[in-house]
């Protein structure tokens, strides 16, 4: 009988977080090449149903293991990073895109490499849809959808769709995201996981880069569990060397404050419709209305308030004309010096629609997308006054079926319907504030739907600790996608 076998069955590696797989490596009780083994036989069991992974170096993964010495917060857990870009030595990707197949760097990211001194062991890439831009994941770069552990006719939503199918389904405990529009939280609700978005400037971007999507984007991690968010953001939070945004203050561990009481109630407003008579669907409102009971529950005050004065479809238009502006300079940046247009066929038709968008955009329409950033910034913090945090959904419906989104449609029509779904979410990319989605309701189908957490900016503490209070009174660890039971796949 193997250690692996002896010490730790196949079910406790699914059975434990982050920090709990940690702490037995930590202690003699498994080692760092078990437990790699552990996720590599999990990756292949799962993933050919799931397409949650595009690179897989069972090889490096070994070798990382083999040689790994405990370190930081989680020792040495194997952990996957996204295909969004985020630059690996060690690890090719492709942005979802058949334009940058293959794509290496010879350096690692600030953010790659505060990852591996906590602790992490990056063996493989989760999947996106091209250049991150959707609210699924079904780029055609990587075969097919991604699908969702809970429905397989579903999305697991989307950008960070193959980081949350990862860890719903066990394959790793925590995994790496990141948000530009909900890109986090989207997977974590359509999943049943914990996503929490940092403040901007909090987690690092360099060193090429200073900022995503004009400042809309940040990185951060998928979870099981709030304390293992906890954990990776101490890890990984902090002002970086350089860096145009300046990172909020940050406690010296934010794994340490998770059980500190608030020593009073919270005053919570809660959103109970969405913008511009968007419909916010009955699944939906029962998420924060279950919600809005454990608050209470733990003595917080919970205020039904108006939404806040933004003028939703110029903030969409000016979400719109940044992220095509961004795909130009992308995609440029590879193909600027081509002889031929045959390039063009290995974009999909919105992302290539987005890229002629973005070569007509001038320098006052920039400028002005900007600035409505910049009005959603202040409209919010203006907005939240006198309240700790806002209380919404995290998607006005479930888990959307897989096709819903279509990449065949014109950028702008794509995005507007993206908007109709992720209404409560960019919003908060504007505004630069911290916000979490927290799994805890499951619809009559037994789809997870979770709810957002929006806290004020720099707040990450106090977000993380009322996520470890409801985590206490509503658990959701043990919950476990019942489609991979199943022989039944769409």
């Amino acid at each position: 009988m193997s250690h692996l076998e002896a010490a730790m069955t196949p079910s406790d590696y699914l059975s434990r977080d982050g920090l709990a797989m940690a702490e037995l490596m930590k202690r003699g009780e498994v080692s760092a090449a078990e437990v790699m083994e552990a996720a590599l036989a999990r990756a292949e069991a799962v993933n050919p149903r799931l397409n949650a992974l595009c690179y897989l170096n069972p090889d490096l993964g070994r070798a990382k293991a083999a040689k790994a010495q405990m370190t930081g917060s989680f020792g040495a857990l194997p952990f996957l990073l996204k295909d969004s870009g985020l630059a690996a030595t060690d690890l090719p990707g492709a942005m979802g895109s058949r334009l940058f197949a293959g794509m290496t760097t010879a350096f690692d990211a600030t953010l790659t490499e505060r990852f591996v001194a906590d602790g992490f062991l990056p063996f493989g890439r989760t999947t996106v849809p091209e250049f991150s831009m959707a609210p699924t994941t079904e780029a055609v770069q990587n075969g097919g959808p991604t699908r969702n552990p809970w429905d397989l006719t579903r999305s697991p939503g989307g950008s960070s769709g193959g980081a949350a199918v990862a860890v719903a389904a066990g394959i790793v405990p925590v995994a790496h995201g990141s948000d530009g529009g909900g890109s986090i939280r989207i997977p974590a609700s359509c999943c049943g996981l914990y996503g929490l978005k940092p403040s901007r400037g909090l987690v690092p971007m360099g060193p090429m880069r200073g900022e995503g999507w004009g400042g809309l984007a940040s990185d951060g991690v998928l979870s099981r569990s709030v304390r293992d968010t906890a954990a990776a953001l101490d890890g990984i939070a902090g002002m970086e060397l350089g860096a145009p945004y300046a990172a909020p203050p940050r406690p010296e561990s934010y794994l340490a404050l998770l059980d500190r009481p608030f020593g009073r109630p919270l005053r919570i407003g809660r959103w109970t419709e969405g913008f511009e008579d968007i419909p916010m669907s009955p699944d939906s409102r029962a998420a924060i209305d279950r919600a809005a009971t454990l608050l209470q529950g733990l003595g917080h005050e919970v205020v039904d308030v108006a939404l806040p004065p933004i003028a939703f479809s110029k903030f969409v238009r000016a979400q719109i004309e940044i992220m095509a502006a961004n795909v130009t300079v992308l995609v440029n940046g590879k193909v600027r010096n081509a002889t031929d247009t045959a390039w063009r066929g290995l974009l999909e038709p919105a992302i290539l629609d987005a890229y002629e968008i973005g070569k007509t955009l001038s320098a006052e329409t920039y400028s002005l997308a900007i600035t409505r950033l910049h009005t959603v910034a202040r409209q919010m913090e203006v907005h939240m006054q006198g309240f700790d945090f806002v209380l919404t959904p995290t998607l006005m419906q479930p888990p959307a079926k897989l096709r819903t989104f279509s990449t065949e449609d014109d950028f702008a029509s794509f995005r507007t319907k993206v908007s109709r779904y992720a209404t409560m979410l960019a919003i908060i990319n504007a505004s630069g504030q911290p916000a979490a989605s927290l799994p805890l309701h499951w619809n009559a189908g037994g789809l997870p739907i979770g709810v957002q957490l929006i806290g004020h900016f720099g707040a990450e503490s106090d977000l993380l600790r009322l996520s470890a209070q409801l985590e206490t009174v509503a658990p959701w660890a043990d919950r476990r996608p019942p489609a991979l039971s199943s022989r039944k796949a769409a």
